[in-house]
């Protein structure tokens, strides 16, 4: 039997996020992109580059999360959660995209560099962008965690990369205009491109772990058998336990073995309490129990006598 629970939605604070993250993506580019004017810096260029990516990638985090609160319907009878998934991946080839084209721009001045002009106007807008980059960077990666949303762990996760990446650019550009050596400006822009590679290539491999069905965490599976042995008074045995993940929701399918003696009525009340507990303490989970007669037994599992 299937447990009957209220359509998901997903909370309007993950929206607001979204939207947040737009506008807090925009005024970024808009500050990176004015330190490269100023500047001329082809690291900085790049810095910008990836700024550009991180307002595409804030557009479709908000549209995915508009799709995945979508309820279920005919045609989606498990609800649309792996949209955001949808949105991670693509935000992984933009990364991607973004990074093949600060190499193209790069790799002929490795032999040729030009110098680089470091006005304290640019220096200031740079560094501006990456506190704001670093402090919602944590925001979005809290608030994905809290709310299991692939969609904004992914931006969180791209936009802390962009930090990373910005602070060693920033350190790299004084340090060729204190030293003279213009070459290390394409030299670290290629270093910014093989990282953002490494970004978009963890955000795809996790992404598409989700939509290749991927089974919950080992601690949630440990989690579920022990609310199974704690809570299944009355039943013999638990085994066949299956789980996957779908954005907030996690899927958990298992046999129930009961006495041949009990009655259905009896046997439901026992899924009703099993089902309770779980979606009390998985979040977003969605149960479905095969109930077995006892002749059923595999004694393996997890044993609730």
């Amino acid at each position: 039997m299937t447990a009957a629970s209220p359509t998901h939605t997903a909370p309007a604070r993950l929206t607001r996020l979204a939207w947040a993250s737009v506008g807090i993506a925009a005024l970024v580019l808009g500050l990176k992109w004015a330190a490269y004017l100023l500047t001329g810096s082809l690291a900085l260029y790049s810095d910008a580059l990836e700024s550009i990516i991180n307002v595409a990638a804030a557009a479709a985090a908000l549209i995915a999360l508009g799709v995945a609160a979508r309820p279920a319907d005919e045609n989606h009878p498990f609800g649309h959660t792996k949209a955001e998934y949808f949105s991670a991946v693509a935000e992984g080839v933009l990364i991607v995209l973004a990074a093949l084209t600060i190499l193209w721009e790069a790799a002929p001045q490795l032999t040729q560099p030009a110098p680089v002009d470091l006005p304290p106007l640019g220096l200031v807008l740079s560094v501006a962008a990456s506190v704001l980059n670093g402090a919602w960077a944590s925001r979005l990666m809290a608030a994905g965690r809290q709310h299991r949303s692939p969609a904004l762990l992914a931006d969180g996760k791209h936009l802390l990369s962009d930090v990373v990446s910005s602070v060693g650019v920033l350190a790299g550009v004084g340090l060729a205009r204190l030293t003279g050596w213009h070459v290390l400006d394409p030299l670290l822009a290629c270093l910014v491109a093989l990282n953002i590679l490494w970004s978009g290539w963890h955000l795809m491999r996790d992404s598409v772990g989700g939509l290749m069905d991927a089974g919950a965490d080992p601690q949630t599976q440990t989690r579920i058998r022990e609310l199974l042995s704690q809570n299944g008074q009355g039943a013999l045995e638990a085994h066949d336990l299956l789980t996957r993940t779908a954005g907030r929701l996690t899927f958990i399918e298992f046999h129930l073995v009961v006495p041949g003696e009990m009655t259905v009525a009896e046997a439901h009340t026992i899924c009703d309490r099993l089902e309770r507990v779980l979606e009390a303490e998985v979040e977003g989970a969605r149960v479905t129990i095969h109930v077995e007669p006892q002749d059923q037994a595999k004694h393996r599992g997890v044993l609730v006598l």
